[in-house]
C-alpha cells in the first residue's frame, strides 16, 4: 500500500526553492525557513511569486514528485512532472472507452453515483443536527431528491442522461447549501454557485478548495498510468482534465465541501480575510489561504475505512485508490469502477 505523503504549499512570495542534499530548502530574503526530504513529500504547490531552481526540478521529478505552479488565488498554470509510469495498452483502452457513448456512460454513471451519494450523506447528518426545524425540513427534502436522483441511476442510461441528472441533483444540493453555514455574520450568507469569478466569500473558499483537490487528483490520475485529459463525463475540451474532474465529483463532498464548511462553522474565517474587488469577484487574502491550506492538509490526514477495499488509509490517499480501481476496471481486471462513497 503507498504511504501518503505530505504536500508542500509555499504561499510566501518571493520565496525561492533549491535542492539541498534529498530534500526541498524554502529560502525567504536568503534565509532558509524549510528543509523537506523528499522521501516525506509527495507533491509540491506554488502560489503567485516563488521561484524553484532547475536542479530541484529535475531532482523532484527523479524522484516522481510533481510540482504545481498556481496564481495567487488558485487558479492552476503548471505542473511540471516526470516521465509518465503508465503503459500504453492502458492509455489506448481508455482513449478507446472514451470514444465509446456506452463505457463512457457506465464510468459517468459510477461517478456520479458517488458523487450523490455522498453529498445525500452530507444533507442527512446536517438534517439531524440541525437546530432550525425549517432548516432541517428542507436539509431533509434535497436529500430525498438525490435518493430519488440516486435510483434513476442504478440502471444503465445514455450519456446525456446521466449529465442532466448530475446537473439537476447538483443544483438541488447547492440550493440548500446555505443551511449548512452557521456564521452568523451575513457576509458568508450564500445564495448560489457562481465561479468565474466567485462573487463571495463561501464560492471564493470553495473554488480554492476545488483548485485543490483537482491538483491531487490529477496527479493521482497520472501516476497510476491514465491520461488525466481525456475523460467519460465531462467532455474533452483543449486544456480541461477530463479524467481527474470525473474523479474528483464524488471528492468534493468528501474533502473540498467538508474543508469549507468547518472553516466558517468554527470561525477559522472572517470577512476580513477576503479582498472584495470593485468589479464584485471576492478573492482570499493571504490569511484566508493560509488557514484554508492548513484545513485542507488537515482533513487528508484522517483516517477512513475504504468501502470497497475494507482497509483503513488517510483521506489524502483515497485519490489514488481510485484512480488505481479505475485503471483495474479499465484494464478488464475488474468487472464494475467502486465509487468511494463514506457514511
Amino acid at each position: 500500500m503507498k504511504q501518503h505523503l505530505n504536500t508542500l504549499f509555499v504561499c510566501t512570495q518571493g520565496a525561492y526553492l533549491k535542492k539541498d542534499g534529498q530534500a526541498v530548502a524554502v529560502r525567504v530574503e536568503g534565509k532558509t525557513h524549510l528543509r523537506c526530504p523528499f522521501i516525506n513529500l509527495g507533491g509540491v504547490v506554488c502560489f503567485g511569486r516563488v521561484a524553484v531552481s532547475p536542479p530541484l526540478l529535475g531532482a523532484l521529478a527523479q524522484n516522481g514528485i510533481s510540482v504545481a505552479f498556481l496564481s495567487e488565488y488558485g487558479r492552476l498554470l503548471a505542473v511540471t512532472r516526470g516521465f509518465t509510469p503508465g503503459n500504453v495498452l492502458l492509455r489506448r483502452e481508455q482513449y478507446r472507452w472514451a470514444d465509446s457513448p456506452e463505457r463512457s456512460a457506465e464510468v459517468a454513471r459510477a461517478c456520479v453515483l458517488g458523487k450523490l451519494a455522498n453529498c445525500r450523506a452530507v444533507l442527512r447528518r446536517a438534517a439531524r443536527e440541525h437546530r432550525d426545524a425549517q432548516a432541517a425540513q428542507a436539509l431533509d427534502a434535497a436529500a430525498h431528491r438525490l435518493q430519488e436522483a440516486l435510483d434513476m441511476l442504478r440502471r444503465p442510461l445514455p450519456l446525456d442522461t446521466v449529465r442532466g441528472i448530475e446537473g439537476a441533483a447538483g443544483a438541488d444540493y447547492f440550493a440548500v447549501f446555505s443551511h449548512l453555514i452557521q456564521a452568523p455574520d451575513s457576509r458568508f450568507a450564500f445564495t448560489t454557485r457562481s465561479r468565474r469569478p466567485p462573487r463571495d466569500p463561501v464560492n471564493a473558499l470553495l473554488s480554492f478548495a476545488y483548485s485543490l483537490l483537482l491538483n491531487d487528483v490529477r496527479s493521482a490520475c497520472e501516476a497510476a498510468g491514465l491520461d488525466s485529459s481525456v475523460g467519460f463525463l465531462h467532455r474533452d475540451r483543449p486544456g480541461r482534465p477530463g479524467l481527474a474532474l470525473d474523479l474528483m465529483e464524488e471528492l468534493r463532498p468528501l474533502i473540498a465541501d467538508r474543508v469549507v464548511l468547518n472553516l466558517i462553522n468554527r470561525r477559522q474565517v472572517r470577512p476580513q480575510d477576503f479582498q472584495w474587488q470593485p468589479s464584485g469577484a471576492v478573492l482570499l487574502a493571504d490569511k484566508a489561504r493560509r488557514a484554508l491550506l492548513q484545513v485542507f492538509q488537515e482533513r487528508k490526514s484522517e483516517a477512513v475505512t475504504h468501502p470497497f477495499l475494507g482497509e483503513k488509509m488517510t483521506l489524502g490517499l483515497v485519490p489514488h485508490i481510485q484512480a488505481r480501481l479505475l485503471a483495474r476496471f479499465i484494464r478488464g481486471d475488474t468487472n464494475a469502477y467502486p465509487p468511494c462513497v463514506l457514511r
